[in-house]
Parts: C-alpha cells; sequence; structure tokens
C-alpha cells in the first residue's frame, strides 16, 4: 500500500474564498478526494477541531522533524508588513509572524502549495499601494523571488506550485493534490508561472458560450447583452490561461455564464488593470487585450471581415437580454 501523505493548510491575508470554493468540490467531493488521493489533513482553519495549544504543538513538531509534513497548503497572500517586519499577521499565542512560520515549514515539506492568486503572486490583497507589503510565497507579481527565493525548489524537488485563481475552482486543487500524491506532478507539468498545465493549457475562451457571438464579433453593449464581451466590456477570455467554461463550476456555472467578463484572475496584475473591470481598454478603438497568439493586423483585418458577415440574428442578439431572432431553417432555392 501506498504510503499516506500529510497535508497542513494555512490562511494568511485574504478572504478565504478559496477554502469555500474548495467545499464546493463535487464529483467527488472534498473529502472523498483526500481520501481516493491517499491524502490526511493534519489541520485546516476552518474545519479542523484543534486550536490553540494543540495546533502549535503540532507546527512545532513539523518544524523539529517529529512530525512528516509532505503537502503544506497556503491560501492568502504572505503578509510583511509593517516595514518588513511580519507583525501585520503574528500568529497567534507563538509570539511569531506566520511569514517566519512559512519559511520554516516550506522547509521541511515535501511539497508547498499556493492556493489563489494571493498566495500565489499577492493578488488582491497586494493592490492599491500594497500598504501591508504581502506578496506571493515564491511571486511578487510577475517576478520571481518573495518571502521564498526565485531558486528555491521544496525537499521534492519542485518549486512552489501555484495554483492560481481569485477564487480557486475547486478542482484545480483536487487535481493538483491528487498529482502530487500520485508523483505525476513534474517540472514538464508546470507552466512559466509554476502554476499547473493541467488547467493552465488551456483559454478561458475555450467553451465559452458566447463563441459565436466572438466569431462575428457581434458585440454586447451593456451588461446584461447576450454578445461577446471583448471588445468593449473588458472581457479578457481570450488571454487567460483557465478552463473555466470547460471545468464548469458548482455544476454548470462560470463567470461568462453568469453574464459576467472574465478579469483573468489566474494571472499575476490581475487585480490592478488600470480601468473598471468591465471596460476594454482601446487604442485608436482597437482593444489593447488581443487574443494572446494572433497578430494584431490579422486580428484587425478578420474582424473587419467578421463584421461585415455577421447575421443580423447575432446583430440584434447581441445587445438583447434575450434571444430576439432564432435561428431560422435554410431557405431552399
Amino acid at each position: 500500500m501506498a504510503e499516506r501523505l500529510n497535508l497542513l493548510w494555512l490562511q494568511s491575508g485574504g478572504c478565504g474564498g478559496c477554502s469555500m470554493s474548495l467545499l464546493n468540490a463535487e464529483g467527488p467531493a472534498l473529502y472523498d478526494a483526500l481520501e481516493l488521493a491517499g491524502i490526511d489533513l493534519l489541520w485546516h482553519p476552518s474545519l479542523s477541531q484543534a486550536s490553540g495549544e494543540e495546533f502549535l504543538a503540532l507546527l512545532h513538531a513539523v518544524v523539529d522533524g517529529s512530525q512528516r509534513l509532505d503537502i503544506l497548503c497556503l491560501e492568502g497572500a504572505v503578509m510583511h508588513g509593517p516595514g518588513g517586519s511580519g507583525r501585520f499577521h503574528m500568529l497567534a499565542g507563538s509570539g511569531r509572524p506566520l511569514r517566519d512560520w512559512l519559511a520554516d515549514l516550506a522547509a521541511r515539506a515535501r511539497y508547498t502549495v499556493a492556493v489563489g492568486s494571493c498566495a500565489a503572486f499577492g493578488g488582491v490583497s497586494a493592490a492599491g499601494g500594497n500598504a501591508s507589503e504581502a506578496s506571493g510565497l515564491q511571486y511578487q507579481g510577475a517576478r520571481a523571488g518573495a518571502l521564498l527565493p526565485a531558486t528555491w525548489n521544496s525537499p521534492g524537488g519542485l518549486p512552489v506550485l501555484n495554483v492560481a485563481g481569485c477564487p480557486v475552482h475547486p478542482g484545480w486543487v483536487t487535481e493538483t493534490l491528487a498529482q502530487l500524491a500520485h508523483g505525476e506532478l513534474t517540472p514538464d507539468a508546470l507552466d512559466e508561472l509554476a502554476r499547473p498545465r493541467s488547467y493552465t493549457d488551456h483559454l478561458v475562451h475555450h467553451g465559452c458560450p458566447r463563441n459565436e457571438f466572438y466569431e462575428f464579433k457581434a458585440s454586447a453593449e451593456k451588461p446584461s447583452d447576450q454578445g461577446c464581451m471583448m471588445e468593449h466590456m473588458g472581457c479578457l477570455g481570450t488571454q487567460a490561461r483557465a478552463d473555466c467554461n470547460l471545468r464548469d463550476w458548482n455544476g454548470g456555472g462560470s463567470c461568462l455564464k453568469g453574464g459576467y467578463p472574465c478579469i483573468n484572475c489566474t494571472a499575476p496584475g490581475f487585480e490592478e488593470p488600470g480601468r473598471t473591470f468591465t471596460e476594454t481598454r482601446k487604442i485608436g478603438g482597437i482593444p489593447v487585450g488581443l487574443p494572446s497568439d494572433m497578430p494584431k493586423a490579422w486580428f484587425v483585418a478578420l474582424a473587419s471581415l467578421s463584421k461585415a458577415a455577421t447575421p443580423e440574428r447575432l446583430r440584434r442578439n447581441a445587445v438583447s437580454d434575450h434571444i430576439e431572432v432564432r435561428p431560422s431553417p435554410r431557405r431552399s432555392k
């Protein structure tokens, strides 16, 4: 029988939304997923009963090596302020900043996982001038090197695994943990920002329910419209690396299916786009956020042709909150 792995989950600067999302795991549910992967949960701030001295004793046991730790998960940004002291987030009862505990625990854990964009890159917790001096575990925004150095690898031979998202899809977390448990997560399985490629080899655009509108550049003009939200409404789905529209949330949803544009929340810096999230930045009337791997000249040429060929059905439905013109059968000559 394979050795079961021990997982410790801590939270720092953030909203706790990734844990809330994780509780919605389904097919399998969270505890079933952990059991199937052979993972035992040592402690989670919302799911465990141990607190106070019992919890601190667990941390000391991990640091001194008497308790094996296979997977350390952090949710929320690392808090370095004020003035680099880390005292904005002291671990209650220990007299030490959580930042210092994280460095010691990461040195012991076989693998370290940043759950959510705050833990990965600083995220929303680092926005607005970053008065709290927040960072990710191994990244400050898109730059490697934060609490842990850019060249740091865990005892298991991997960098911090950045399961980025705001919040993360529960399947991204359970799948990453299962890959670790089965020895399937190698450096080749990570992208350039150490995110698992199991979900970042896709674009949010893949599977988008508005793709027919996108193909003809039939664009939404206000939030309730059904059309493509790239041209006017700030949608970054053609650039965002995630499988949100292929791996449904909560049984059948996604931001785009709910009528909200993709804000590229798996990427560093998404939290400060320099505009409102529902506004497309343009230069000379051309959206700046073009598809990630398409030359601008080609896009402009194809967009012009597409607009010229837009069926009246799509043109009208794009700026309506319901289907005004239904598909009609092809008329025979």
